[in-house]
């Protein structure tokens, strides 16, 4: 009981001073509106689509405009590194958000006037996304800059959980006001949140300027890319490879729960979306959480995620009882949730800070796609074998991908003569299973189909 009042004094500690920073002070709350944002764009974009493309026609233009609004990220990340890589954190966010601001602003106009094309609206939504990648980056990147590392997985915690909270609240708000005004007005919403955002962003930039002057400039900053700092460390590889299988692993989940819920339990769209709520609270509830396991050894955090949940899939994969797939979809909520701020934690403390936004950029433009080639590839298995045996391989694929990983942790650390008698602190248990984990996780990844 002792143990978990310090816990949660350090953790309230730690967001207060988060809640006082001069740099944090009004771009976390401009980020929280953003994410709310851009959870009700997850019902907005889908629905303008249905209602202005010609009749036969709305499948196509759905999944086009979905993707358009997600994947072009990667092709910025990678096309535009020349120039985004000479901006700051701030700077990052403030462009990102400015773009979004302009492009669904016009997607709004348009959409309100009656004079968008399905065409135009898939062409917006592609630019509206090109530099996400980058603003993401930025946000995180802002993070490390300003925040001491002990405070840096609290600050990832919130980011995190802003995007969480919104995947929970954002949707049926959007429901509300698209039956009350259309989603036109929604994704006018979505952009009226990120000029909040780019105006937070904007103004902290222009703080920052003098720093920036003297901070820019770096011999190596032009010189190397994200790619290139990344194959250059051996910890943060070990973590990108294991970071994408995970995440091509739950792609087929998104498939194989709805057809799971209509065909093997014949039940509703509400029931679908309960089961979403329940993952969505929980991951919520387990991001703000994350703070408390900062004190362990990152990758062994990493790792228990990792088995966890692919562990809370099971109930799913072997029954089709409904509460016992709420709860375990309810619990691997609360597990993935402190996901995103520890391994982003790695990142920050393995990368020079001075290369850190290319990194991050580097690293979505990967991790992103994986979930939607994972996604592709549901789509097949699920035919072939249906919604509860998709839900169930992937259970089981997950859990021995961490169980590999745990693997190659285990016999590195043998290997190195670190066993339990040298108890290592928890900085340095992750910097020596981030070495050991760099050439097993890519083995153990590509072992996977």
């Amino acid at each position: 009981m002792k143990q978990s009042r310090d816990g949660a004094r350090t953790w309230l500690g730690s967001v207060g001073r988060l809640a006082r920073h001069p740099a944090l002070r009004w771009i976390l709350p401009a980020q929280l509106v953003s994410a709310l944002g851009d959870g009700m764009s997850m019902v907005a974009v889908a629905w303008l689509a249905v209602q202005i493309t010609p009749t036969g026609q709305a499948g196509v233009w759905t999944g086009l405009a979905v993707a358009a609004y997600a994947l072009p990220a990667p092709l910025g990340a990678a096309l535009l590194a020349p120039l985004m890589r000479r901006l700051r954190a701030a700077q990052l966010v403030a462009a990102d958000a400015s773009v979004r601001a302009v492009t669904l602003g016009t997607v709004a106009v348009l959409a309100v006037t009656g004079l968008l094309h399905p065409v135009a609206y898939v062409a917006l939504l592609a630019v509206s996304s090109l530099l996400h990648a980058w603003g993401s980056a930025g946000v995180y990147t802002l993070v490390a800059e300003v925040l001491p590392e002990g405070d840096q997985v609290t600050g990832n915690a919130l980011l995190s959980t802003f995007a969480q909270s919104a995947f929970v609240v954002g949707p049926g708000l959007a429901g509300g006001l698209t039956a009350l005004a259309g989603p036109g007005w929604v994704i006018g919403v979505d952009a009226a949140s990120f000029a909040v955002l780019a105006v937070a962003a904007w103004a902290l930039a222009a703080r920052q300027a003098s720093t920036a002057a003297t901070a820019a400039g770096l011999p190596e900053t032009p010189a190397t890319g994200g790619w290139r700092a990344i194959l250059d460390r051996p910890r943060l590889l070990g973590l990108l490879a294991v970071t994408c299988a995970f995440f091509f692993l739950y792609g087929p989940v998104e498939v194989a729960l709805p057809v799971h819920v209509a065909h093997g339990l014949h039940g509703s769209p509400g029931l679908l979306g309960l089961y979403w709520t329940a993952f969505g609270i929980g991951a919520t509830v387990g991001s703000l959480g994350a703070v408390l396991l900062r004190r362990h050894a990152p990758w062994r955090v990493v790792v228990a995620i990792v088995v966890g949940w692919g562990a809370a899939l099971l109930p799913l994969g072997l029954t089709d009882a409904v509460a016992p797939g709420l709860v375990g979809f309810a619990a691997g909520g609360l597990i993935y949730g402190p996901f995103t701020a520890i391994s982003t934690a790695l990142f920050q403390r393995g990368t020079p800070p001075h290369m850190l936004s290319r990194v991050l950029a580097a690293r979505s433009a990967l991790t992103a796609p994986a979930t939607g080639l994972g996604t592709l590839v549901g789509g097949p298995v699920v035919t072939a074998i249906g919604g509860r045996p998709t839900l169930l391989t992937s259970a089981l694929l997950t859990i021995a991908l961490g169980l590999s990983v745990a693997a190659v942790l285990r016999l590195g650390r043998r290997a190195a003569g670190t066993g339990p008698a040298a108890a290592p602190t928890p900085g340095r248990a992750a910097a020596q299973e981030g070495r050991l984990v760099a050439a097993g996780a890519a083995a153990a990844s590509q072992r996977l189909p």
